[in-house]
């Protein structure tokens, strides 16, 4: 089953409040680095409202760079490589050996430019080069 048919089914299982973020960093992502390959996860939504549903990751060159995850009230972007990303808007969250974590609680979050910096960043740095990334 193709990537974007999983994904939509993803969609229509996500708590109608986390939607529209969801679909804001999904948009947000397809824009900045258009020819990264989408996965989607084969999951189910968690037992626990405190465990993160992954619904998609993106890919440069078979590198992972990025991810979408919800919770019940919030979505997350998260970086492979995160921990490498400049940050001066201290938007990055986390403490893992690498990957770094945006905190989604609206639509517009996506849309902040210090948002898409940091994916445009991310995609530069996971990938050979800017290849696939607009500017």
């Amino acid at each position: 089953m193709p990537a974007a048919t999983e994904i939509t089914e993803h969609l229509s299982k996500i708590p109608a409040a986390v939607r529209p973020m969801v679909k804001a960093a999904r948009q947000l992502v397809r824009t900045v680095a258009p020819k990264a390959r989408e996965i989607s996860y084969r999951s189910e939504p968690p037992r626990s409202s405190r465990a993160m549903w992954k619904i998609a990751r993106y890919a440069v060159d078979g590198d992972n760079v990025a991810g979408i995850g919800t919770f019940t009230d919030h979505a997350t972007l998260w970086f492979y490589r995160g921990r490498e990303l400049n940050d001066p808007s201290a938007l990055l969250e986390g403490g893992g050996k690498d990957s770094r974590f945006i905190t989604l609680r609206s639509p517009a979050d996506a849309e902040r430019p210090a948002v898409k910096r940091l994916v445009r960043e991310a995609f530069r740095l996971g990938g050979t080069s800017s290849r696939g990334v607009t500017s």
